[in-house]
């Protein structure tokens, strides 16, 4: 059972994930993006954020695996921080959070030609 529900937290996150990755509207890290996966000798037309450069996890969402071995490019950004208010939502009976800012955070980004497709 804890399988189960371990899968579903994952599968949850990757969702997640994707979502954030595509979803964003901060142009901050394509300047980063952009030099580093030229350096790697990936023509700057092959380079398209939020289409085809996703984090680890984003691509495990769309059925794609980072091959080991395979170096991306760290880029910052910005995840939302909650804590918990003590209060009760009577409808789902979970704990109401409350929203307190933002904190920086670093990720690495794979461009498509880093993956292969998980069978």
């Amino acid at each position: 059972m804890s399988a189960v529900l371990t899968r579903l937290s994952r599968e949850e996150m990757q969702g997640e994930a994707l979502d954030r990755a595509t979803s964003g509207q901060s142009l901050t890290n394509w300047p980063t993006i952009f030099a580093g996966f030229m350096a790697k000798g990936i023509a700057e037309s092959d380079i398209r954020p939020r289409e085809n450069v996703l984090t680890y996890q984003a691509w495990r969402a769309l059925g794609r695996q980072v091959r080991r071995g395979e170096h991306g490019v760290k880029v910052t950004t910005f995840v939302p921080m909650e804590k918990k208010t003590g209060e009760i939502d009577p409808d789902t009976g979970a704990e109401k959070k409350a929203s307190i800012g933002r904190r920086a955070w670093s990720a690495t980004v794979f461009h498509v030609s880093q993956t292969d497709p998980i069978k």
